[in-house]
């Protein structure tokens, strides 16, 4: 049964779980495993401490975005820069997101980087989209050029450096990948 945007929101706020919200239908949100977890924590640590002193601020999993009124979604972490831009007076809905991170897993890889991804692009405030494999060193930077064109970054070595120029920050892969455990081949 398909659901209005304003369905999705009172279910969603009076939900013990958080549920994403994509044309009309709810989603429920499936548990992470410690690569996941880990690569979270790291990037939402690693982001705050760079953005300190800087108009940005990094926010978690917690904070929804409004992507469209057919798309809600709670990405792994949000840089916002500047003021604040909430959809109403509960301040749960965020609309300006300028970076956006997906930490890659089985069961949502093809959503992050198809769905997600178109979708995301239409973000105006959105410069940087970046997904984060949890099972090998590889990090895709989509970043929003002149013309409203996107470039894609692959970067796939541990020695690599992730530069996010739109928000002035560097994150050397050591950092990020710190204490990740990668699947026997």
């Amino acid at each position: 049964m398909k659901v209005t945007e304003e369905q999705y929101l009172a279910f969603d706020r009076a939900a013990e779980f958080r549920h994403e919200f994509l044309d009309g239908e709810i989603v429920a949100m499936s548990g992470g495993s410690p690569n996941h977890s880990g690569l979270k924590v790291n990037l939402v640590t690693e982001v705050a401490t760079a953005l300190r002193g800087s108009p940005c601020r990094a926010f978690d999993s917690d904070l929804r975005v409004r992507v469209s009124s057919s798309m809600y979604v709670y990405p792994d972490l949000t840089v916002v820069c500047g003021k604040l831009l909430l959809a109403d007076p509960r301040r749960d809905v965020l609309l300006n997101p300028k970076v956006i991170f997906e930490v890659l897993s089985p069961s949502t890889e093809h959503f992050d980087r198809g769905i997600k991804l178109r979708r995301y692009r239409e973000i105006e405030s959105l410069t940087d989209y970046i997904l984060v494999d949890q099972d090998q060193i590889r990090i895709e930077q989509y970043t929003r050029g002149e013309a409203n064109t996107w470039t894609l970054h692959d970067y796939q070595r541990a020695e690599d450096v992730l530069q996010i120029a739109s928000v002035g920050i560097s994150l050397p892969f050591a950092t990020i990948y710190d204490r990740i455990e990668f699947p026997a081949e």
